[in-house]
C-alpha cells in the first residue's frame, strides 16, 4: 500500500497562471523537514488519535438511536453465539437487506474475546469486557478517520501548510465526532472508509494537462492508491449504497470536467485504465461480499439491491419517518457542522469557483470535493425517510473545504502581528493571512473561538453523559439483577443455559434500549413491543395506511380508558387469555419478573393491574426498584421522563411458597 496518494508539485508555470508565485525573500533555500521527521510526527499524531478516540469510547455512555446496536451489535453477537444466543434480528435482517460484512468485524472481536476471557475470568467480568468491546474496537475507525481526514489536507495544501493542522483540530474539536464516531453505526464506518478512499484517490486525474505531460495513471504510486482507493469506496458503497453518490459526483468532475480549470490530462488509455480497475476492484469485493453473505445467510443473496427494493419500490423507508425536502440543509448539515456551520458553508461556496491564492491542482480537488457533497445532498434531499447519520461521510470533507476560512478567521501571521502592533498609534491593520499561509501565526478573534470552543465542549458532555445514559444504565441493572438470582445459569453458550423466567418485559417505544450485547446471557429471557414493518402491504394502499405495528397499538389512546394508552393492549393482546399464570397462559403471555418503561406508563399499569379485571385477577403489586434519569429533554413524547423498573413480585411469591413448603 503506498504512504500516500501522488499529487505531482504545481510548477512554476502553473503557479503563474494561477497567480500563486511567490519570491523568496533571500536566496537561502527554504528547509523542509527530513523524511524520518516527518515519518515520526506520523506516527504521533496518530498513536494520540488512537488514545484520544478510546477514552471517547469509554466515556460514552448514552443512548443514541437503535441501528448502533441491532444493525451491527446483534447480527454480530448472532454470528459469534449461534442462533439461540437469544439475539434480536430485526426484519432487514431476516430479509438480508444489510451486508454481513459490518457485524462481522464485531462478530470476530466477540468471538476471540469469549474465547480468552472465558478461560480466565467469571462470566460477570467477561461480560464487562464484551459490552465495551464494540466501541472500543470502532475507535481505531474513528481515529483513523480523523487520521485521514488530516493527511488528505496535507495532500491538497501541503506538508508546511497550517490548514490541515486545523483540519485536525476541527475533527477532533467536533462534538458530532465526539458523539458518534465510536458508535457502531454502519454509517461511522461508512465515513472511515470514504475519507480514507478521498486521500488514496489519484489527484492528479483532476490536475492541468500542461503542468505535467506525463499521463496521471503512469505517475509513480497513482496506480497502486487507486486501486486502494477504489477498494475502499467499494466496501462503503456495500455498506451503504447510498455512498455511490458521493463516486459519482467525483467521476463526474474527473471525467467531464465541468467547472475544473485547465485541460483535462486523461485520454482514452487513461479512461480505459480507470475502467478496467473499476470493474476488477468492485468484482473483487463483491465477491468476497457475496461470500460473507453465503456464509451468514447460508443461501445466495445480494443486500444491496434487497435495500433498494424494498426501500425504494416497496417505499418502506416512509414508514421510519418522512421529513420535509430541506432537512439536510436546514437540519443535517448544522448538526454535523455545529459551531464551524457558517465557514463549512464559505468553503463550500468558495470552492465552486477558481481562487489566485490556490493552484489549478488545488482549486479542481476542491470543487470535485464540493461537488460531491452538493450531489449527494440534493439527490438525498428527494427521498423521503432522512437522517442526519446518511450524510455523515460528508462531514471531514466539510473540515477539509472549512479549514482554510477557519484558520483564516482566527489567525494572523506572527509578523502581520508584529507589524500590527508597532503601527497601531498610525491606523494601520494587519493584512489577512493567506488561506496557505505557513510558518508562526498568532491568534485573534480569541473571546469568540473560545466561545465556539467552549460550547462544542459542553455539547460534547451532555450528549456523552447526560442525554439518554438510562438506556444503557437499565441493562446493567437488569443483568446484575439476573447474575445475583440466577448464578447457576451465567454462560453464554446457550446449549448449557438452563431457559429462566421470563425475567424483563420491555413497554417502551420499540428498540429504545439495546437487546442481547448488553443483556449477554441466553437464559436471561426478555420480551419487548415490536414495531416491524407492513411488508405484506402494497404501496398507497388503504392497509398500509391504516397499519399499526405493535408499539403504535400499546401507544394508541383509548377513549373508553379516560384518554390512557396501554389498557386496552393489555388486556386484549398481551394477556388476553384465560387461566394465565406466572409459567404462561393458554393464549396470553407470560407474566414478566420485571416492568421496563419510562415513567409516562405508571398511571396505565396502575389502573389496569388495580382496577381491570382481567389485570386485578393477575394478582400483580408493582414495586418500584430502579429508576434512571434519562436526559432534559426528549423529542418523542413517549421517551419522556425516567426511566423505570417494576418488581410484578409474582416471583418473589413464588419463591416464598416453595420455601414454606419446605418447611
Amino acid at each position: 500500500m503506498p504512504d500516500e496518494p501522488a499529487i505531482s508539485k504545481p510548477t512554476e508555470a502553473e503557479r503563474a497562471n494561477t497567480g500563486d508565485v511567490k519570491t523568496p525573500k533571500t536566496s537561502t533555500p527554504a528547509t523542509r523537514p527530513h523524511r524520518h521527521v516527518v515519518s515520526a510526527q506520523v506516527y504521533d499524531v496518530l498513536t494520540l488519535l488512537f488514545v484520544f478516540r478510546f477514552i471517547n469510547a469509554l466515556i460514552l455512555r448514552t443512548f443514541f438511536q437503535p441501528d448502533e446496536y441491532f444493525q451491527a451489535l446483534e447480527p454480530a453477537w448472532n454470528m459469534a453465539f449461534g442462533d439461540q444466543s437469544g439475539a434480536w434480528l430485526t426484519w432487514e435482517w431476516q430479509h438480508q437487506l444489510r451486508s454481513s460484512l459490518h457485524p462481522a468485524i464485531f462478530g470476530l472481536a466477540y468471538k476471540a474475546a469469549h474465547w480468552i476471557l472465558s478461560a480466565l475470568f467469571p462470566p460477570a467480568f467477561e461480560m464487562f469486557v464484551l459490552e465495551a468491546l464494540p466501541k472500543l474496537v470502532q475507535s481505531v475507525f474513528a481515529a483513523l478517520c480523523d487520521f485521514y481526514t488530516w493527511q488528505l489536507a496535507t495532500s491538497i495544501f501541503g506538508d508546511e501548510s497550517n490548514v490541515p493542522w486545523t483540519a485536525l483540530w476541527m475533527t477532533v474539536l467536533n462534538p458530532w465526532q465526539w458523539y458518534c464516531s465510536t458508535r457502531t453505526f454502519s454509517n461511522s464506518l461508512e465515513t472511515t472508509l470514504t475519507i480514507a478512499a478521498l486521500y488514496y484517490w489519484p489527484w492528479d486525474l483532476v490536475q492541468d494537462a500542461k503542468s505535467n505531460k506525463q499521463e496521471p495513471l503512469q505517475i509513480k504510486d497513482n496506480l497502486g492508491s487507486l486501486r486502494v482507493s477504489l477498494i475502499l469506496a467499494a466496501v462503503a458503497v456495500l455498506l451503504r449504497p447510498t455512498n455511490l453518490l458521493i463516486w459519482l459526483g467525483v467521476l463526474t468532475l474527473t471525467v467531464t470536467r465541468l467547472t475544473l480549470d485547465g485541460e483535462s490530462p486523461i485520454n482514452r488509455s487513461t479512461l480505459l485504465v480507470l475502467v478496467k480497475e473499476i470493474i476488477v476492484c468492485g468484482s473483487a469485493v463483491l465477491a468476497v461480499s457475496l461470500i460473507s453473505d453465503r456464509l451468514y445467510f447460508g443461501f445466495w443473496t445480494f443486500p444491496p439491491y434487497k435495500w433498494l427494493y424494498f426501500n425504494i419500490s416497496q417505499s418502506l423507508a416512509v414508514f421510519y419517518g418522512h421529513m420535509p425536502w430541506h432537512y439536510y440543509l436546514s437540519q443535517g448539515i448544522p448538526l454535523l457542522t455545529t459551531t464551524f456551520l457558517p465557514f463549512a458553508l464559505v468553503g463550500l461556496y468558495k470552492a465552486t469557483s477558481s481562487s489566485r491564492t490556490l493552484t489549478v491542482l488545488q482549486s479542481n480537488i476542491l470543487k470535485t470535493l464540493s461537488f460531491a457533497v452538493l450531489s449527494m445532498v440534493g439527490t438525498l434531499s428527494i427521498i423521503s425517510h432522512k437522517e442526519v447519520r446518511f450524510i455523515y461521510p460528508l462531514l471531514p470533507i466539510l473540515h477539509i473545504l472549512a479549514a482554510p476560512y477557519v484558520f483564516k478567521f482566527f489567525t494572523i501571521p506572527a509578523t502581520s502581528a508584529t507589524a500590527a502592533t508597532t503601527t497601531q498609534t498610525k491606523g494601520n491593520a494587519a493584512a489577512p493571512s493567506s488561506p496557505t499561509t505557513t510558518g508562526p501565526v498568532t491568534l485573534r478573534h480569541k473571546i469568540s473561538l473560545a466561545n465556539l470552543l467552549s460550547l462544542n465542549l459542553l455539547l460534547a458532555i451532555y450528549l456523552s453523559l447526560f442525554h439518554q445514559p438510562a438506556a444503557l444504565s437499565v441493562m446493567t441493572f437488569l443483568r446484575a439483577e439476573f447474575e445475583r438470582i440466577h448464578p447457576d445459569s451465567l454462560s453464554l453458550d446457550s446449549s448449557l443455559s438452563q431457559k429462566q423466567e421470563l425475567f424483563a418485559l420491555f413497554l417502551t417505544p420499540c428498540h429504545s434500549t439495546p437487546w442481547r450485547s448488553h443483556l449477554a446471557y441466553p437464559a436471561l429471557r426478555a420480551r419487548a413491543l415490536t414495531c416491524e414493518p407492513p411488508l405484506h402491504t402494497q404501496p398507497g394502499s388503504e392497509e398500509r395506511r391504516d397499519y399499526m405495528d405493535e408499539a403504535d397499538r400499546f401507544y394508541k389512546k383509548s377513549e373508553e380508558e379516560d384518554g390512557l394508552y396501554g389498557v386496552e393492549f393489555l388486556r386484549e393482546e398481551m394477556w388476553g387469555g384465560d387461566g394465565l399464570t406466572s409459567g404462561g397462559g393458554t393464549q396470553g403471555e407470560e407474566i414478566p419478573r420485571y416492568i421496563v418503561g419510562f415513567e409516562g406508563i405508571e398511571e396505565s399499569l396502575k389502573k389496569f393491574f388495580e382496577e381491570d379485571k382481567k389485570g386485578k385477577e393477575m394478582g400483580i403489586e408493582l414495586n418500584k426498584v430502579w429508576e434512571g434519569w434519562n436526559g432534559a429533554f426528549n423529542e418523542d413524547w413517549r421517551r419522556r421522563g425516567k426511566l423505570v423498573v417494576w418488581n410484578t413480585g409474582v416471583y418473589d411469591e413464588l419463591v416464598a411458597e416453595q420455601k414454606r413448603s419446605v418447611f
